[in-house]
């Protein structure tokens, strides 16, 4: 089973963005149970919501089973996210078993990338699934992303990893078979050619984005001038 633990709306320009402080909470997390890994999702960009860049949310995907689990990872997420709050910012948190995740909640993630919603059909998404849903601070607007970060991940099919397995530790030019050993499942072409070998051209300082494709990790790279270099996607 896995526990899912979405944020959004936690930074202005003054704080460590989203992505920092879901991996600051799945840090916190990991001290008592395993997690799998930290996704972002891209929602809607549109002038009537606030955002500081991009307007993402994060999920955390914990390897964890029951109540009391989700319970716990819930009461880390909410303190460290309290004490990571900066005035200005509008943070919500919203968690669920996989299997809480139903389809209602992947249609309201597809809406969130395509149209603006409110508050209020978020918590009633929440209230009538039994999902645990709340505002944190501010406007409380970020329970939209949150319950849209629930829906985008059960698709298996959204966004790139923030982190997963040792993915961050390596930048720069990159050998395949190290990023396979790291967590990567995966190497393709956009075009869709299998690479096994060769040397992947990361950024430097910058870790590999790969991708959730259908339950696997895959990094999608595109050949320039005969070298592989990495593709960013959302």
């Amino acid at each position: 089973m896995t526990l899912l633990l979405a944020l959004d709306d936690t930074d202005n320009l003054q704080s460590r963005g989203t992505g920092s402080l879901a991996r600051a909470v799945a840090g916190a997390i990991e001290r008592h149970y395993p997690v799998w890994g930290v996704t972002r999702h891209q929602l809607f960009v549109h002038s009537s919501i606030p955002f500081t860049s991009h307007n993402s949310c994060a999920v955390i995907h914990v390897d964890a089973d029951g109540r009391e689990p989700l319970d716990t990872c819930l009461s880390i997420a909410e303190e460290t996210m309290l004490d990571d709050f900066i005035e200005g910012s509008d943070p919500g948190l919203a968690g669920a078993t996989l299997d809480q995740v139903a389809p209602a909640v992947i249609a309201f993630g597809r809406d969130a990338q395509q149209i603006v919603l409110t508050q209020a059909r978020a918590r009633t998404l929440a209230k009538n699934l039994g999902i645990w849903l709340k505002g944190l601070g501010g406007t409380e607007d970020g329970v939209i992303g949150a319950m849209a970060g629930l829906g985008l991940v059960a698709t298996r099919n959204d966004g790139r990893f923030l982190q997963k397995g040792t993915i961050r530790k390596h930048t720069g030019p990159t050998p395949a078979n190290v990023l396979f050993g790291a967590g990567v499942d995966e190497i393709m072409t956009l075009d869709g050619r299998r690479v096994t070998e060769g040397i992947i051209m990361l950024d430097e300082g910058k870790a590999a984005k790969a991708c959730p494709i259908n339950g696997r990790t895959v990094l999608f790279v595109d050949e320039q001038d005969g070298e592989l270099v990495a593709v960013k996607r959302n």
